[in-house]
């Protein structure tokens, strides 16, 4: 069975899409009726942005982190800055129908070229776009077939570098989990959620009761309130007011301000103001302020079944001593289980906040998969480093010695 790899343009190549094309021969495994036939690798937005839309539906299963609109958003400001190439994978069955699409990109790592999920760090989950039938089928010899393809790639990558993957999405197993993996540094809190459950079974009554004794102090600021933006002037005024204050908060807690930077700061603000084909936005801001200040502000994809936090900040002023941010994710959570929502997650990590309201955690992994000799070695060295760091993420003594380094170093 031949698969055929065909980079189409390049990163900055706004023309038609290429039409070059290079054959592969992909192993003799035999490929029947919904497996894989062929594979093509599209090295631009652009070109792969049809096919990619037309992906987006619920015959297809894939996170909110991978929608179009994110990562296009990403790519554009992120992506480009820091040198990131396009390296989308697209397969289709015998009858050419789209099977799974791979929203990668290839950067140079420690002398190898390495192929990772795009959105980097701002992206809690990173999975492909799968078609649900082919995923709840899904067999190893499926995904051999893919890489032996990526491998006889001429502008390929040496390494698959996937980290922070959900073991499963809407109760259906990730198939990349067929590839040998390992846990991730960070565990994902989870809160699951029951349609037309009452409250308390979201957020326990002492929690509540909490919260609410917190926020009397603040229903008496006036213009106090609950925002979820909608319109372009309402987001802009949002992030205008979080790139003031996210620097002041992470400069007390000594910590780098990682929207300092102009590249990031424009795909936030892309990635808001972006529209969705359902008219909601790729990124959703939730906020809590009144007539003189933000007092906390929550940032979320949502997809109709999750929804998933990603930056946040706080205000420094006397306000923060009412606990705003909590207030402000449990009006959250309350907003989307009002409207069906089952699941939320506050990202990867543990920090005490998410733990007030998770008390379960996402299984996620990471895999590495090498393609070429190159790619076994920076595959070993990527794998030792991920294994250490979740090494001291579960020892409190070694924990508490690399924040210590951490706050040294920041000075």
């Amino acid at each position: 069975m031949v698969g055929l790899i065909r980079p189409e343009q390049d990163a900055h190549d706004t023309g038609p899409m290429m039409t070059m094309a290079a054959a592969l021969q992909v192993p003799p495994t035999p490929v029947g009726p919904g497996r894989i036939a062929r594979v093509d690798v599209v090295r631009s937005m652009a070109a792969a942005e049809p096919i990619w839309r037309a992906m987006d539906n619920a015959d297809f299963l894939a996170t909110p982190y991978q929608r179009f609109e994110l990562l296009d958003a990403w790519q554009t400001h992120v992506g480009a800055h820091e040198g990131a190439t396009p390296f989308i994978v697209i397969a289709y069955d015998e009858a050419g129908r789209p099977l799974l699409l791979l929203p990668l990109a290839t950067m140079r790592e420690n002398g190898s070229t390495v192929a990772r999920f795009m959105g980097g760090k701002h992206a809690t989950f990173n999975m492909g776009l799968w078609r649900r039938d082919f995923a709840e089928t899904a067999i190893k010899a499926d995904l051999d077939a893919l890489c032996a393809a990526l491998r006889g790639h001429n502008d390929g990558a040496d390494l698959l570098a996937f980290t922070q993957q959900p073991q499963q999405w809407r109760g259906i197993a990730n198939p990349l989990a067929l590839f040998a993996g390992q846990p991730s540094t960070n565990p994902c809190p989870l809160l699951t959620m029951t349609p037309g459950c009452k409250p308390e079974q979201r957020i326990s009554a002492s929690t509540r009761r909490r919260l609410r004794n917190k926020e009397r102090k603040l229903l008496s600021v006036p213009g106090y309130r609950y925002v979820v933006a909608e319109t372009d002037a309402d987001i802009n005024r949002l992030l205008d007011a979080f790139f003031i204050i996210k620097p002041q908060r992470m400069a007390l807690s000594k910590l780098p301000d990682v929207f300092s930077d102009p590249a990031t700061k424009a795909f936030v603000r892309a990635a808001c103001l972006a529209r969705l084909p359902d008219g909601g936005r790729a990124i959703v801001l939730h906020a809590l302020e009144c007539d003189d200040e933000l007092i906390s502000i929550f940032s979320c994809v949502a997809d109709g079944q999750r929804f998933s936090t990603l930056f946040n900040t706080y205000t420094i002023s006397e306000n923060a001593r009412y606990s705003p941010g909590l207030i402000l994710l449990r009006d959250m959570i309350d907003y989307y289980a009002e409207r069906g929502y089952t699941s939320v997650d506050f990202g990867i990590g543990s920090d005490e906040y998410k733990r007030t309201f998770c008390k379960d955690d996402e299984p996620v992994f990471d895999s590495f998969i090498p393609l070429t000799a190159r790619g076994r070695l920076t595959a070993f060295g990527l794998s030792s480093l991920t294994h250490a760091k979740r090494l001291v993420k579960q020892n409190p003594a070694l924990m508490h010695m690399a924040q210590l380094l951490r706050n040294a170093v920041s000075r």
